[in-house]
């Protein structure tokens, strides 16, 4: 199968250790024996610091995105320093350079690739670019819920949703104001228009990462495309 996984940077780097990044490394490493792997690092808080020093410096927008960008590809190579030989020795600036990558049988590790589009969306749309079998996104948070589980008591983790019911719940956490989402809405759209097969995890312990796509076994919320009924009679065949 071919595999995206989009790991925060805060789960990846909640501090800086060679011990923590070389955890996800091997679980990469065990994945990759079987699969063909992608990987897509995000900034975390130290992104969002830097970000936030720049706009105080009189940054625009464009400016901070670059910015990010240079965070979320340092701590991708962090990850390809711990994967030796396994991944390609730069993290790809392009959706076509980290298919070539793919095609070296090497580990893509990418950070940003476009001012203006989260680590979310890249891992969305390279996923939709190669025809991705899963994609996983790593997160702080054990799955997606009916609203920010940090700000509201009353929300409910969902393990099963469709692709529109993603989006319903994102743009609805996204317009309430101090609130985050754990997939942003970009994303959630490739996700829509491409019917990816999706899984958000707590990726704090990288062997959970392993579980879900090895066996199949995961605590976090599954994002499928509703069955046709055609599908749905195909099935009933086995």
């Amino acid at each position: 199968m071919d595999i995206v996984i989009s790991v925060g940077g805060s789960v990846l780097v909640p501090e800086i250790s060679a011990e923590r990044v070389s955890e996800f490394a091997r679980v990469v490493e065990k994945i990759a024996e079987e699969h063909s792997v992608t990987l897509v690092v995000g900034g975390g808080k130290t992104a969002r610091d830097y970000i936030g020093v720049a706009r105080e410096l009189g940054s625009n927008d464009a400016m901070c995105d670059y910015l990010g960008m240079d965070v979320t590809r340092i701590n991708a190579r962090l990850l390809i320093a711990a994967l030796e030989g396994t991944a390609y020795p730069e993290p790809p600036t392009s959706y076509r350079e980290a298919e070539d990558a793919l095609a070296d049988e090497k580990v893509p590790v990418m950070g940003g690739t476009a001012p203006g589009q989260t680590t979310d969306a890249v891992a969305a749309v390279f996923s939709e670019y190669t025809d991705a079998d899963l994609l996983v996104y790593a997160t702080s948070v054990d799955g997606v819920y009916t609203a920010d589980p940090s700000t509201d008591d009353d929300a409910q983790k969902l393990e099963r949703l469709t692709p529109e019911e993603l989006i319903e719940i994102v743009m609805k956490t996204q317009m309430d104001a101090g609130t985050n989402s754990v997939v942003d809405a970009l994303a959630a759209k490739i996700i829509e228009r491409s019917g990816m097969h999706t899984i958000v995890l707590d990726g704090s312990d990288p062997t959970d990462i392993e579980r879900a796509v090895l066996d199949g076994v995961h605590d976090g919320t599954e994002i499928l495309p509703e069955e046709t009924d055609e599908e749905q009679g195909a099935l009933d065949d086995f």
